[in-house]
């Protein structure tokens, strides 16, 4: 019905947050590229907005496959009230429900994969900082 909407609500809130590191991200990056140096980042590291970029990715393929199936059922209209889960009192309370249990959850296991992602790809840089540093000694 609408269990997509809590995923989209979250993909949201990580895109504002993707815009607000990348503009941070670019004032502190700024000052080094001003004075010609093309590589003034030596230290490798997986910035924030990089990491938020693949959360924002997941949820927001995840949130257009599944609003496209629900469009397809015919649970999701072109017209208003959008969801015909919200045509009967009844019908909404189950929707409130799906979106509380199956959204929730949903959203909830893409942001932890993400975050197993995220430390394995941190794990990743520390390795190949390690053995860098191990062949320049």
């Amino acid at each position: 019905m609408a269990c997509f909407v809590v995923p989209a609500a979250e993909a949201i809130i990580v895109t504002a947050a993707f815009v607000a590191a990348k503009k941070k991200e670019q004032k502190i990056q700024a000052p080094k590229l001003a004075d010609g140096d093309k590589f003034a980042t030596e230290d490798v590291k997986i910035t924030w907005s990089k990491r938020l970029s693949w959360l924002m990715g997941m949820l927001w393929g995840g949130v257009l496959l599944l609003a496209f199936e629900h469009l397809w059922h015919g649970e999701v209209v072109p017209f208003p009230p959008f969801l015909t889960a919200m045509s009967s009192p009844e019908a909404t309370a189950e929707m409130l429900h799906e979106m509380a249990t199956v959204g929730v959850s949903m959203a909830v296991t893409v942001t932890a994969v993400w975050g197993v992602m995220c430390a394995v790809a941190e794990a990743k840089v520390k390795k190949i900082k390690a053995s860098l540093k191990k062949s320049a000694a």
